[in-house]
């Protein structure tokens, strides 16, 4: 009886990443005896920090897979006390195209400069950037708050469901004229191809550009709907006071998760490492606890799964206690990715052919590996069909710009975030370690290509491919944002129709995964609208 009573507790946490830690933190500062299960030996799931060569290379520390921060909103940070448990971040610069033949594109601080770099490709794009970036900006200052609400029921005849729906229209009222509303909808429709053709002329640039519109997703850049996610990127203010640009947290993404734990232990949350959960216990509707993997049982009438929708629906909770048209749901949840990170050490930052001066906003900002809108559609296409991109493209950063606590004078470390592999590769027998080892080499020798030399300052490398995020975290399918970010999967269908608002069909079962609406990237909202959901349902409000 004694051993039953100290495993009761308020809540369960299932989950221990990021949007995992911030609902214990905040279900914690509200009063509730929380504690997080998490099946890994540390918390922070794809928010991690390494040190992947501890012998060879000691103190060298990488982002393991998610590689920057963007759209946490202020009031988490102020609410959970982030700084105070070590959050800081470090301004990305905003992008950075080297040439092999000797030419580049930066996106500077300076929009002279920034100006002067597209021209030599195109002067009409160079006179037209501008006026992209404040229509881009006007649409994310629309759609951005969009991030804070919780979705509405489409389509319920419910009285309540019809007034959450009037409320987000009477929001959005002031903002939305005619040609707004074409705007938002070739955003949703278009590809990022398409959309990027209607304003600009120049291939390169139009790669450039379109990588926001692919990053992280099974889509090349002519697949309907990139072009809402190269927005979905381009987000600067979720309306709570504060605009969002990309950045470096010191000490690696594992730092947030590190904050966000050190946060929820200080309002009194438990959090459990090595704690599996093999099945969340339903009766009649009603969730009302889990049994981990060794036999443990432990109580509560509130419990929140942080974890894939996969793992949660489909292996941990008996499917005769789930309404069947969910279950369909959730088995066709699309997150397929063909995402490979790789880490590297290097004794040296790159030399670029174009400006091999040091610039932070070059060496410190988003480096892109590619040539041209073709060049991704390509290496798209060969993935579809089977086989990894001849020439990969990557989202690269050197946090150790401006981040000292990752490697030793004398060391930097490079995060290579690269597109495609096939997607299938995640279900494979066949690690694919072989083929993932030439891409590697591939990506290597085109990037020596525009910094020579470069291939002779990798000291060290890891390679992880769809297979070992699904193995080793839990990422299904490889996608790190639980979830694809098409517009069938977006909103108030993300994950399921009707469950979209953080609840899910069993009572008090809640769901706060990057597989809920706001989700994709650590933004730490998931977690925190399930716990204003949760709050709702209970008649109270978001403590301050």
């Amino acid at each position: 009886m004694a051993q039953q009573q100290a495993n009761r507790y308020d809540a369960i946490v299932v989950g221990g990443g990021h949007n995992g830690l911030i609902t214990a933190a905040y279900l914690a500062k509200f009063g509730a005896d929380v504690v997080v299960l998490e099946a890994r030996h540390k918390t922070g799931g794809a928010a991690d920090t390494m040190e992947p060569w501890p012998d060879e290379l000691p103190g060298v520390k990488v982002t393991t897979l998610s590689y920057v921060m963007s759209l946490m909103p202020p009031t988490i940070q102020r609410d959970l006390q982030l700084e105070r448990f070590g959050y800081k971040v470090y301004p990305q610069g905003l992008g950075y195209l080297p040439l092999a033949d000797g030419s580049s594109i930066v996106r500077h601080e300076s929009e002279q400069k920034t100006r002067e770099s597209i021209a030599p490709f195109s002067k009409k794009d160079a006179d037209v950037y501008f006026e992209y970036e404040a229509w881009m900006g006007r649409i994310g200052e629309i759609l951005g708050p969009l991030l804070m609400q919780t979705p509405p029921h489409l389509g319920s005849r419910s009285p309540s469901d019809i007034k959450d729906l009037g409320q987000l229209a009477w929001m959005l009222r002031k903002e939305l004229d005619e040609r707004t509303v074409a705007d938002i909808t070739r955003l949703f429709t278009m590809s990022a191809a398409d959309l990027l053709d209607r304003w600009f002329e120049s291939p390169v640039f139009k790669g450039f550009m379109a990588v926001n519109g692919i990053i992280g997703t099974w889509a090349g850049p002519e697949a309907p709907g990139t072009a809402y996610v190269l927005m979905h990127h381009s987000v600067g203010d979720v309306g709570d006071g504060q605009i969002a640009s990309w950045g470096y947290p010191e000490g690696g993404m594992g730092a947030v998760s590190a904050a966000c734990e050190g946060s929820a232990r200080h309002f009194g949350a438990e959090v459990r490492t090595n704690a599996r959960v093999r099945t969340i216990l339903a009766t009649n509707g009603r969730a009302h606890g889990v049994v981990l993997e060794g036999g443990e049982e432990l109580r509560a009438p509130l419990v929140v799964t942080a974890v894939h929708p996969k793992i949660t629906f489909l292996d941990q909770i008996d499917r005769h206690e789930l309404p069947s048209e969910f279950v369909h749901d959730i088995e066709h949840w699309k997150t397929r990715s063909g995402t490979v990170k790789i880490n590297l050490a290097i004794d040296r930052l790159p030399t670029f052919t174009a400006d091999p001066e040091y610039d932070p906003q070059i060496h410190g900002g988003a480096i892109q590996v590619l040539d041209d809108m073709e060049y991704l559609e390509r290496g798209f296409q060969e993935a579809r069909a089977g086989k990894p991109a001849t020439l990969p493209f990557s989202d690269t950063a050197i946090p150790t710009v401006f981040d000292r606590t990752l490697a030793p004078e004398g060391t930097h470390v490079m995060s290579m975030f690269t597109q495609w592999v096939p997607h299938t590769w995640a279900d494979d027998d066949d690690d694919h370690t072989a083929d993932l080892d030439a891409y590697a080499d591939r990506l290597i020798d085109r990037m020596d290509a525009v910094a020579p030399g470069f291939k002779g300052s990798v000291k060290a490398r890891q390679v992880i491919g769809p297979k070992q995020m699904q193995d080793g975290w839990g990422l299904i399918g490889g996608n790190i944002f639980h979830g694809e970010l098409t517009v069938d999967q977006l909103f108030h269908m993300r994950p399921a129709v009707g469950y979209a608002d953080y609840r899910s069909p069993l009572a008090g079962l809640y769901q706060a995964s990057s597989a809920t609406h706001a989700g994709g990237g650590v933004t730490g909202m998931p977690g925190h609208h399930c716990v204003r959901e949760i709050l709702r349902d209970k008649k109270k409000k978001m403590p301050s």
